[in-house]
């Protein structure tokens, strides 16, 4: 069951992560930049590293625009999977979609390797892998929907229900979609984490992480991971990560679509082998995206036809589309997944999962849609002579 939100979701967006105004009527809460608290306070904070007020407005936003009971923050969305994986034990089987985040793989084979947690990945965007789960019962199914950087959607729910039928814990990572576009404690997954610093906060000014949870065990095992850990953010992070998420249904409504039309006119640009896009029809899941997103969000893969060194010289040809790692800004951003984000992987792991030298990712922001048409078709003709 989830919990009953009266208002809509820009409504509580808005106004849920607002309070402590004390005496001043303050209509923004300040950032609370102490380390330390009076013994005995009303609100029971005793050090920020425990807890402080940025954290907890925070926190009860996120859960409600979640659909969850509980929230906690952290310093990154790599602090978020830290938080989770730290929970396993030597022995533990992890069963992981394999198109998984970069860092995500290399957390897993270069650090929790060495503690026994055993990861194991699949295809889970294909149904006839799903009987794999019920024969390994793994502790922890890890999914990412759609998936970075190759933008493959998996079946949020039907996975979840598989995962309970064997007693394993379902995690979605749900950083491209947010919370705006999907919401997988509704759809049944146990765990929702997502890195806030891309749309949630949608300004590239600062770093977070959020997990949220409809289980009470959880939520303890996560507030005490934040605080033993040291896992928390500081707390100017957190006021602005709050500050962005009040703003998160505008931006996503307009990244969408910018990158739908961005998407429908690179499938038919010379010079581009393919394109992938949740809400364009040639997209492998694209029923189930639509039925599971209520959009496609704002990141697109293209492949150019073309060599890992010319398809960086048109990531550099481009003008408003800057190269850099991360995603989700106001500002169009772009990166060549196999050098940048994905460069931990193994060379033959990413060309097995469909990371080719030519694939481009762009971030797509909320510019006038036609000056980034414009900007991508102008580095087309540079590099490619198309």
């Amino acid at each position: 069951m989830k919990p009953e939100n009266r208002n809509g979701f820009t409504t509580r967006a808005v106004h849920e992560s607002c309070g402590f105004s004390g005496a001043t009527g303050a209509v923004m809460p300040p950032v609370y930049l102490t380390s330390t608290f009076q013994s005995g306070n009303p609100d029971g904070f005793d050090y920020t590293r425990s807890g402080n007020p940025n954290f907890r407005l925070l926190q009860q936003s996120a859960a409600s625009l979640e659909g969850a009971r509980h929230a906690t923050c952290f310093a990154s969305g790599v602090s978020a999977i830290t938080a989770v994986v730290s929970t396993l034990q030597s022995g533990d089987l992890v069963l992981a979609e394999e198109n998984v985040y970069g860092c995500t793989y290399r957390l897993f084979d270069k650090v929790f390797a060495k503690f026994g947690v055993q990861v194991r990945y699949l295809d889970l965007s294909r149904k006839e892998n799903w009987d794999e789960i019920r024969r390994q019962c793994p502790t922890m199914l890890w999914l990412e929907s759609p998936t970075n950087p190759l933008l493959k959607v998996v079946d949020i729910a039907g996975l979840s229900q598989v995962a309970t039928e064997v007693g394993a814990v379902s995690l979605v990572d749900n950083t491209f979609a947010s919370p705006y576009l999907q919401r997988p404690i509704e759809l049944g997954a146990t765990l929702s984490l997502s890195s806030t610093t891309k749309y949630v906060n949608g300004h590239s000014d600062c770093l977070g992480g959020i997990v949220a949870t409809n289980d009470k065990a959880w939520q303890e095992k996560m507030i005490f991971a934040q605080k033993a850990l040291g896992l928390q953010p500081s707390p100017f992070d957190a006021w602005l990560t709050a500050r962005g998420q009040r703003t998160l249904a505008l931006r996503m409504e307009r990244h969408c679509a910018n990158a739908l039309a961005l998407a429908r006119w690179l499938e038919k640009r010379q010079g581009v082998r393919r394109v992938r896009y949740p809400f364009l029809p040639s997209h492998p899941q694209y029923k189930l995206a639509r039925r599971q997103m209520k959009g496609g969000s704002g990141i697109i893969i293209a492949e150019l036809d073309c060599s890992a060194t010319k398809a960086l010289a048109f990531c550099r040809k481009l003008q408003l589309f800057t190269l850099a790692e991360s995603l989700g800004g106001v500002e169009s951003l772009v990166c060549h997944p196999p050098t940048m984000t994905h460069a931990s992987v193994p060379r033959d792991v990413r060309l097995k999962v469909g990371i080719g030298d030519g694939l481009i990712r762009f971030s797509v922001g909320i510019e006038d849609v036609e000056d980034l048409r414009r900007d991508i078709d102008a580095a087309i003709k540079a590099v490619l002579g198309m």
